[in-house]
């Protein structure tokens, strides 16, 4: 179980939850930010501190969120960063790249 970074948070990054994760475990892409599910220690620090709702525990998503679960494990792959598991966030790790849906994602 993971936390889950969600589509309040696109193209407005904040970064509150970058500096509050112990274990570094957020990273960012151009228009978001994403949690990497592997090093998600669950303690909810990122949740405490965002400032648009954009973070979930990935049990409790709201309806008509649930694709950015596989969003934030999906950054990771081939398919987007192919970082695979980094073990924490450094400058190295921080692209212009996102995941497709959040790519083509338009704000109404």
């Amino acid at each position: 179980m993971a936390y889950v970074i969600t589509d309040p948070c696109i193209d407005v990054k904040d970064g509150d939850c970058t500096t509050a994760c112990p274990v570094d475990c957020i990273y960012e892409g151009g228009r978001m930010f994403y949690i990497h599910p592997a090093e998600c220690i669950n303690c909810g620090l990122c949740l405490s501190v965002c400032p648009v709702d954009a973070i979930s525990w990935d049990e409790e998503i709201p309806e008509g969120r649930m694709q950015f679960k596989s969003v934030n494990q999906d950054f990771f792959g081939p398919d987007v960063t192919n970082w695979g598991s980094p073990g924490g966030w450094d400058k190295s790790y921080t692209t212009e790249r996102d995941h497709p849906l959040v790519v083509a994602y338009e704000r109404t």
